[in-house]
């Protein structure tokens, strides 16, 4: 199958053979980076640091999905309140490099090309909207985010001609303004739910679920993937800019995080009113600053603002995520590029990323037809189990195909979107 910039977007992937490199993923020809190199930077010809960031992720959310629970405590719980929230931040992050991708990463596409590549935008995002419904009314018990996933593509592509700059003042006044307006609504909509077509399907995503009340609502997720979008304006290819990204990803974590921590324990009030209100199955809001175990908020209190853990859709919350999918990136980029024996022994794991649509779909379909329905529960081998299966389908696939199944069938899907002229 011939390798097309446009075709690896869901994904990001950037296996291509370096002769075929294109500007769309590094801004500069490959061939104009051998004649001008220069201090300080890193000489690469493709984000497979993308990938394996992208990898880590697919594990994360497997293990946030059919891992032991948090609450059981331990080094293993400790590991898999890590994953919880932040992998799929780092999804949805990450899908603002799909989007650049598509539309050009580090200068836009204009003219005819810009309007086919935001056609393929569309079509991909109705793909997987469809998808994500269709995951979510088979009766799994994993809250899907794909559907949720084909909107955010939706309602940030507009943003695709803006620059880094711009980009990142977009997701920084979403992330401090978003999340209050979605409190508000939330508070605002029925208790019993929405109803007619605004909870259509009535089994799937919705269109309220998907914008403000499903565990992945737009309104509080958007900000992930505007960040992403910035990020891969940026040149990546420059040890300075790494740095930056990793210093930057430290300090947002710590602000989020921190400043939660400070706020539950400064805030008259605070603890108590969330210790009163949450609906978990025990344990001290002390620690929502940072996990979920404790339960999580029921919009009682506006004391629900002030924690970071996850899925608690809060600007601190946003802001550490986000912090943590910056240092995973960056530390990905870094040590593929900069280490060869580390990028092969990496290798499996970049396999994944890069059919990272097939990879969440084989783990959906593996959950449903297995039967397991006590999400997060089942013991660490079970998912062993699905990680090796999953990292050795795509090591052997990527031996023979430069693209996953399904993004293939997503390439071919938005073929039609080469006729716009």
């Amino acid at each position: 199958m011939p390798q097309n910039p446009d075709d690896i977007a869901l994904t990001g992937r950037t296996t291509a053979r370096p002769e075929t490199v294109r500007n769309e993923l590094t801004g500069e020809r490959a061939d104009e980076r051998a004649k001008t190199p220069e201090r300080g930077r890193v000489p690469v010809g493709r984000l497979v640091g993308a990938d394996l960031a992208r990898g880590l992720a697919v594990f994360g959310m497997y293990a946030a999905h059919v891992g032991p629970d948090p609450s059981e405590g331990g080094a293993t719980g400790f590991l898999m309140e890590l994953a919880h929230g932040r992998a799929s931040a780092l999804f949805a992050f990450l899908a603002g490099f799909s989007i650049m991708l598509i539309t050009g990463r580090r200068t836009p596409r204009t003219g005819r090309e810009g309007r086919q590549a935001v056609a393929k935008v569309v079509i991909r995002a109705l793909v997987l909207l469809a998808l994500g419904t269709a995951l979510t009314m088979s009766g799994t018990p994993v809250e899907v985010i794909l559907a949720f996933y084909g909107l955010y593509f939706l309602l940030v592509l507009p943003l695709y001609c803006l620059s880094a700059r711009p980009l990142a003042i977009t997701a920084v006044a979403s992330a401090l303004v978003l999340p209050q307006v979605l409190y508000v609504i939330q508070r605002a909509l029925p208790e019993d739910g929405a109803s007619g077509i605004w909870a259509w399907p009535a089994d799937g995503d919705g269109i309220v679920s998907l914008l403000f009340t499903g565990s992945y609502p737009a309104l509080s997720w958007v900000p992930f993937v505007i960040a992403g979008m910035a990020v891969a304006r940026l040149d990546l290819a420059s040890t300075l800019v790494r740095t930056r990204l990793a210093i930057t990803g430290a300090g947002l974590a710590v602000l989020g995080y921190g400043g939660s921590f400070l706020a539950l324990h400064l805030v008259p009030g605070a603890l108590k009113a969330l210790n009163a209100a949450n609906w978990g199955e025990g344990g001290s809001a002390a620690s929502a600053w940072w996990s979920d175990t404790w339960g999580y908020p029921d919009g009682s209190t506006t004391a629900d603002l002030l924690v970071a853990s996850p899925h608690s859709e809060t600007t601190l919350s946003i802001l550490a995520n986000t912090g943590v999918a910056l240092i995973v990136l960056a530390g990905c980029l870094a040590a593929v590029d900069t280490f060869p024996r580390f990028h092969r022994i990496a290798r499996p794991v970049i396999a994944v990323g890069s059919m990272s649509l097939s990879a969440y779909v084989l783990h959906i379909v593996g959950i449903h037809f297995l039967g397991i329905e006590d999400l997060p529960g089942p013991p660490l081998h079970v998912l062993l189990g699905f990680i090796v299966a999953v990292t050795a389908f795509a090591t052997l696939w990527s031996r023979y195909f430069r693209r996953g199944p399904l993004e293939w069938l997503l390439g071919k899907a938005t073929k039609p979107a080469e006729r716009v002229r």
